[in-house]
């Protein structure tokens, strides 16, 4: 627990941080008072799209009673195949101070009787989210804080967390620098990721759980495998086990599907009309059949799931967030 002038230090640093915004790698700069930046989001409030328990999560965080979840709007990234675009790359939701947020905290853990606070994409609004959690800890709040997050964190926003947060949840992407700038539109990514889940881990250690299975404290790391990019998995795999810890918790996860911007008719080709040979097929039609994205326009395989599980294995890691064989929970 934060000291009273600790807190007080907390709450100085957030307000500071919103009329000079450098807590995402974006740097903006910008006073989020008077602008908003490349989250599109302001200073006074936030918008929150969903806040509710949430039964979709992993065994050990949505336990019993489900997770308490606070889907924030906007993001700092652009992923061209957000599984949550309409929420990410929309600024739909309700306008929440810090002060209601943190109130929101104890219906979900008073009257919802969740598990823990799961804060979704909550990576450009980390000043609000502070004074949010540190009003809700003056009302009574003691279920952990989960920071569930793409990876694109400033060491800046991390530092300001620290104390705040129980369990960090990366969702570390891609590797190579060309495919976070075509598909994440972020040519720094993964130099960013790999600072982001060493601070994490630094702060919190490797995940442990209560006895019942829930997830308590500690950094658990996600990776969606995507279509065709094995080969980058497997090289993160190798990372976290050389960089981070080799009892790292880690969910391989094979959920991928073709979303947002991927498979959608190609802009180049839609009003496209060009005279075709006799006996071929008129070429606006050929070139309105290409679509966005194609190279991750299908669903990820077996094969590409189990070659990232076989390189996770190979560089030492051994604790995965495996679906249980039984009804309880697995840790």
């Amino acid at each position: 627990m934060l000291s009273s002038v600790e807190a007080s230090k907390k709450r100085s640093a957030a307000y500071a941080h919103l009329r000079n915004c450098n807590l995402c790698p974006r740097l903006c700069g910008v006073n989020r008072y008077e602008k908003t930046g490349m989250c599109l989001i302001g200073a006074e409030t936030v918008k929150v799209n969903v806040i509710a328990p949430h039964f979709g999560e992993e065994p050990c965080i949505q336990g019993h009673n489900g997770s308490g979840a606070v889907f924030f709007s906007g993001c700092n990234l652009r992923c061209v195949f957000c599984q949550n675009h309409d929420i990410a790359h929309q600024r739909n939701g309700q306008d929440l101070t810090p002060e209601e947020l943190g109130e929101w905290y104890m219906k979900l853990q008073t009257v919802g009787r969740v598990h823990n606070i799961n804060l979704i994409t909550p990576e450009h609004v980390v000043p609000q989210v502070v004074l949010s959690i540190l009003h809700a800890r003056d009302l009574g709040l003691n279920i952990p804080i989960i920071y569930n997050t793409s990876a694109f964190d400033s060491l800046a926003s991390i530092e300001l967390m620290d104390g705040l947060v129980d369990i960090y949840l990366p969702d570390f992407k891609v590797w190579k620098d060309s495919t976070s700038k075509r598909l994440l539109k972020a040519d720094n990514y993964t130099a960013v990721a790999m600072e982001s889940v060493k601070a994490m881990h630094a702060q919190v250690g490797d995940l442990c759980f209560t006895p019942d299975g829930i997830a308590k404290k500690g950094l658990f790391v996600r990776h969606l495998v995507m279509p065709g990019k094995e080969d980058e998995g497997e090289e993160i795999m190798r990372w976290i086990a050389s960089n981070v810890s080799r009892d790292a918790f880690i969910n391989i996860m094979e959920q991928y599907h073709p979303d947002a911007h991927v498979g959608k008719p190609s802009r180049r080709h839609i009003n496209d009309t060009v005279a075709s040979e006799p006996g071929t097929e008129p070429m606006d039609q050929q070139k309105a059949s290409k679509v966005r994205y194609e190279e991750i326009n299908r669903h990820v395989t077996a094969d590409e799931i189990s070659t990232v599980r076989k390189a996770a294995e190979s560089a030492g890691l051994w604790r995965f967030c495996d679906p249980p064989r039984h009804d309880g929970f697995s840790i």
